[in-house]
């Protein structure tokens, strides 16, 4: 059996996907629509506990890290949730 006929019988039998997948990168955020249910009430609550306020010393240290590399306190504290490192 050569390769041609091999690969055109594989694509027979493997059944048609019902979506395109999302691009390279994308993190499967929720959808726009306001109606998305159970996975952006999850996204939400996600968010909510990954931005909540640190403690005065902490947030006090992230700042004055943040002024040092010349960037906001947001972008700082954006690497660091991301990446897990500090600047």
């Amino acid at each position: 059996m050569s390769a041609a006929e091999l690969a055109r019988r594989t694509r027979r039998l493997m059944p048609a996907p019902m979506f395109s997948p999302p691009p390279v990168g994308h993190n499967r955020g929720p959808p726009l629509d306001p109606e998305s249910g159970w996975r952006a009430f999850c996204w939400r609550r996600a968010y909510a506990r990954a931005w909540k306020t640190p403690p005065r010393e902490i947030a006090l240290a992230r700042l004055a890290r943040a002024e040092e590399l010349g960037i906001s306190y947001h972008e700082y504290a954006a690497v660091l949730l991301d990446r897990g490192i500090h600047l």
